[in-house]
């Protein structure tokens, strides 16, 4: 076979390995290590900028089309799914050219043949950051004719929120418009996405296998070299079992709120991370939670269940698998049908307040209001999956080694004479103890990093949990011996009992790292104050500081702090630089563009 494929390499000049080639490769990677094979795969993969591990030796030199997939993520759930789908495109013979949509330039769509977008959504309906001037772009007089395009596109997002899949959706709508041709009909998963894309996936390559190999027929030679997918020994999907070494309450014992500074132990995962980035935690729910629901459903908890192909006991699958602390209108409408409720059944038709309610209610709330008999199994079919709960990191590695650093705020509130905790932060600050296990994967976000040029300066907005990623990006801007200054807002409700970190910051302004610190506390007066007034207090300063180049950081609640925080900085920018409003818009557009305004809110 070897020989065979020696003599047709011939013709391809370099564009694939030949015998002796392949024969090298094979004695230099023949003593590698799981780890410095996925290494070394990464780095090649790097420098051809066309990642796979398949060699395609063709009898001739005509190429088959190629199948671009675009992602447009936010937290990485896009990218997995898209990595996921190029490896099944290349496992049949397809020629892939992955990219994030930011790396790929929107002009070069009318040379395309077939594309496939895997796109999520910001909560209100926004394109993640690294789509920005892509959906700018398609939306644009310059947008091209597509009458050649063959599409399709797998939205990701959240049914809670009105704008559901939404950036998926402009995709799709767009590129009809522009003369493009749907080859499979978007598909918009929820949160519990899985399934949907994998079937998606497996479909849509099985259309367009025969489309985009057939003009080769090539022979294919596997090299040696492990997926890099699953060379990543940890993921959301294989975490790492962690110890909790620290859980501590940093708020006072009068505040309002109950936040805990968390460190994690790390050791021997060989995980890291970059500050920006976030740790996802698994959790499992309260058995006295679950113990209670079963009471109510008059249920045993020993009835057995099918959870895709495994078969649980029903107050085991309740435990680990499903999510009970967070509803969802999917939910409420299953279970005002079932129950034949008529306060839920009212409910449905204002899809605006069936939200707010599923927000606002746990799924025990909702049974409570209609108690009615259901079968395990029927139960089981109509929850959601548990889904891991991202934390920004609140540390950086060069400070802290081996361990990761959490700013945890505790969901905690009384419903009906009843206390409810929520789900991961109900397990790390309530049930697990110190020394107790969890499990945690690296989320990156790459769209939250400091400045390459560390004599860049650096303002950074985080009220609340929101100071997390700035404590990690102190520790980091130290370790590097920064030379760029550095500007903080904070803001909570009261000085003395919850300024987070305080001795931090203040040891931070003494050493001359931290340039200036401008608090906000909100109820230690009788006048509320936030941290958009103290932005506008600081107009001209902030605006200097954003001509000369400063990045820009919002961290922290996105359904108000982060709309006015944004709305403050829109007329910073037009009173400070003589701009209208929507000018000032624009201005700050740019920056996003050009990364010196990152986001990264929840």
């Amino acid at each position: 076979m070897l020989s065979k494929q020696q003599d047709q390499t011939n013709n391809l000049g370099n564009a694939a390995l030949d015998a002796g080639q392949l024969a090298n490769l094979q004695q230099a990677t023949s003593g590698f290590s799981a780890l410095q094979l996925a290494w070394a795969s990464g780095y090649l993969a790097a420098k051809s900028e066309q990642p796979g591990t398949v060699a395609t030796i063709a009898p001739s030199a005509q190429a088959s089309a190629t199948l671009t997939i675009l992602y447009a993520s936010q937290t990485g759930n896009a990218k997995g799914v898209a990595n996921k789908l190029a490896d099944q495109a290349k496992a049949a013979g397809i020629e892939v050219n992955l990219k994030n949509v930011a790396d790929y330039k929107a002009k070069a769509l009318k040379s395309e043949t077939h594309v496939l977008i895997v796109a999520s959504t910001n909560g209100e309906g926004e394109p993640p950051d690294d789509a920005l001037s892509f959906h700018e772009f398609l939306f644009s007089k310059k947008a091209p004719k597509l009458d050649n395009l063959k599409y399709s596109v797998l939205s990701l997002g959240d049914s809670s929120y009105e704008f559901f899949c939404q950036t998926g959706k402009d995709f799709d709508q767009q590129l009809a418009k522009l003369g493009a041709t749907q080859v499979a009909p978007r598909v918009d998963c929820d949160v519990d996405y899985q399934d949907e894309a994998a079937q998606w996936s497996t479909s849509i390559v099985e259309s367009l296998k025969d489309e985009l190999t057939a003009s080769t027929g090539a022979d294919v030679v596997s090299l040696p070299i492990a997926d890099t997918t699953s060379q990543k020994q940890y993921s959301k999907e294989s975490p790492f079992e962690a110890e909790l070494l620290v859980n501590q309450k940093i708020t006072g014992r009068d505040s309002n709120k109950d936040v805990r500074h968390i460190e994690i132990d790390l050791s021997d995962s060989g995980l890291t991370y970059q500050v920006g980035d976030a740790l996802g935690v698994w959790f499992e729910n309260d058995p006295v939670l679950v113990d209670r629901l079963l009471a109510l459903l008059s249920l045993t908890g020993e009835e057995t269940v099918a959870v895709g192909e495994q078969k649980l006991a029903l107050k085991q699958a309740l435990v680990e698998q499903f999510e009970l602390t967070q509803s969802n209108p999917k939910f409420v409408e299953f279970w005002a049908n079932h129950s034949g409720n008529a306060v839920l059944i009212d409910k449905l038709d204002d899809k605006n307040a069936l939200r707010e309610f599923a927000l606002e209610n746990q799924i025990i709330d909702i049974v409570k209001l209609a108690p009615t008999a259901v079968d395990a199994q029927t139960l089981v079919d109509n929850l959601r999956k548990i889904t891991p709960r991202l934390y920004s990191i609140a540390s950086s590695q060069a400070e802290v080694d081996e361990e990761v650093h959490l700013t945890l705020g505790v969901v905690a509130f009384d419903k009906a004479g009843e206390a409810r905790l929520g789900g991961a932060s109900g397990f790390l600050s309530h049930r697990l103890a110190e020394g107790g296990k969890v499990k945690v994967f690296v989320e990156e976000n790459n769209n939250f990093r400091l400045p390459q040029d560390d004599s860049t300066d650096v303002i950074m907005i985080g009220p609340g949990t929101g100071v997390a990623p700035f404590r990690a990006f102190m520790q980091e801007r130290e370790a590097r011996d920064a030379e760029g200054r550095n500007w903080m807002f904070f803001g909570d409700q009261t000085f003395t009992q919850d300024f987070l970190y305080q001795v931090e910051w203040q040891n931070y302004l003494k050493s001359g790292l931290l340039t200036k610190m401008d608090v906000a506390f909100s109820r230690d007066q009788a006048e509320k104050v936030y941290v958009q007034h103290r932005i506008k207090e600081n107009a001209a300063e902030v605006y200097q500081w954003l001509e000369a180049g400063a990045h820009l950081y919002i961290c922290g609640d996105a359904n108000r702090m982060a709309k006015d925080v944004h709305q403050a900085l829109i007329e910073v920018v037009a009173e400070q630089g003589g701009k209208s409003l929507e000018q000032a818009e624009d201005y700050l557009k740019a920056l996003r563009s050009d990364k010196r305004y990152q986001r990264d809110v929840y």
